[in-house]
């Protein structure tokens, strides 16, 4: 059984792959940031609040502190060794999601550098048997229309992408290909779509996405209960949904598996409607969305100005409808069914809005 080194490891994603990797008795090695603080305590915070404060068999972990775009990560060179030793699968879960212009250095700092420096200690210290995963994201394919394919695109302009979120993603996509073309890296990228809950029991740990949408909705509505309001989304476009769950026995399946293609996208291949995530909010708060293709400014009440101000990475995405190429996932998993569906969606929204209620209780109780 290979071990799996998987960096940026307290993150939503790596730490529900971490949770279920345990759970199959793999070795996992989990480079965590400590900033400051114990790496072992935020490992296990994370893994405990994934699993609800139930306690896990953590035997198999190994928990350091690293650095990402330092050499060798801070570390020591015998514990690299050490790690890096036998046949290892390297998991680059490490990102800064931060997407505005004011932060494009630290940006492309984390999310170019980083890989950089993530690929030469792989390099270094990895045996030849080992191999490297980039976890992209299938939004790196920015402002583009067609099928988006399983396939290496040159770096791009700025113009050609929503944010420098998408473009820095797109510049590491191209970090791990020329290692592949150059330096004989048996590297791999798995570019996921926007990843939500889990779609059997709909329970939801992450706030990204249409989440954040519904967080900053739900606040409002406490604040303006009953108010009619416009939001600047075009409710035909979708949001292209993959569960976590699906997702880690995606990964766990890459693991599993000798040969792995080099480029696979991980999304749903059926797409969620916009209207369907408006109407399903309307139901569990007390304010009425009302969905707008075309919603200009200056037409807007102070309440509408205030949900698009907080919308501007999601209004990015509201008319968003790129279709993506999945035949070398679908050949390599052997298994389509992607999820999640509508009620599964509604689900997570409805357990999502729940958490948020009950923390509001909690803190007007104190």
């Amino acid at each position: 059984m290979r071990t799996v080194i998987i960096n940026g490891a307290n993150g939503y994603v790596a730490s529900n792959f971490i949770n279920d990797l345990l759970k199959q008795h793999y070795k996992v090695i989990a480079l965590v940031r400590g900033n400051g603080k114990d790496p072992e305590d935020r490992m296990s915070k994370v893994l405990a609040h994934i699993n609800d404060g139930k306690e896990i068999n953590t035997s198999n972990l190994e928990v350091y502190d690293y650095s990402l775009i330092d050499k060798k990560f801070s570390m020591n060179e015998n514990v690299l060794k050490s790690i890096f030793s036998g046949s290892v699968d390297y998991f680059h879960f490490a990102a800064n999601l931060k997407y505005d212009e004011k932060s494009v250095e630290e940006i492309f700092s984390t999310n170019v550098d980083g890989v950089k420096n993530s690929v030469q200690v792989y390099l270094k210290y990895a045996t030849d048997s080992s191999r490297f995963f980039y976890i992209g994201t299938a939004y790196s394919c920015g402002k583009f229309s067609g099928l988006f394919e399983e396939k290496f695109y040159e770096n791009k302009d700025i113009s050609a992408f929503r944010n420098y979120y998408e473009q820095s993603k797109r510049f590491a996509e191209n970090v791990v290909r020329t290692n592949i073309q150059n330096n004989g890296l048996n590297g791999h990228v798995i570019r996921l779509s926007q990843v939500v809950g889990n779609q059997e029991t709909g329970i939801t740990k992450t706030d990204y996405g249409i989440f954040d949408f519904s967080k900053r909705i739900n606040s409002l509505a406490n604040r303006y209960p009953n108010e009619i309001v416009r939001v600047h989304v075009d409710p035909e476009a979708t949001q292209n949904l993959i569960p976590i769950d699906t997702v880690t026995g995606q990964l766990i399946k890459v693991v599993e598996e000798k040969e792995v293609p080099e480029i696979m996208n991980f999304v749903s291949k059926n797409p969620v409607r916009n209207s369907f995530i408006i109407d399903t909010l309307n139901e569990l708060v007390p304010i009425q969305l009302i969905p707008v293709k075309n919603l200009e400014p200056n037409t807007m009440n102070p309440i509408e100005r205030r949900i698009s101000a907080g919308m501007s990475f999601t209004e990015s995405y509201v008319s968003f409808d790129v279709l993506f190429d999945t035949r070398q996932r679908d050949t390599f998993l052997k298994n389509t069914e992607t999820g999640p569906d509508y009620k599964s969606i509604a689900k997570m929204m409805e357990y999502f809005i729940g958490t948020l209620s009950k923390k509001k209780t909690k803190i007007d109780a104190a």
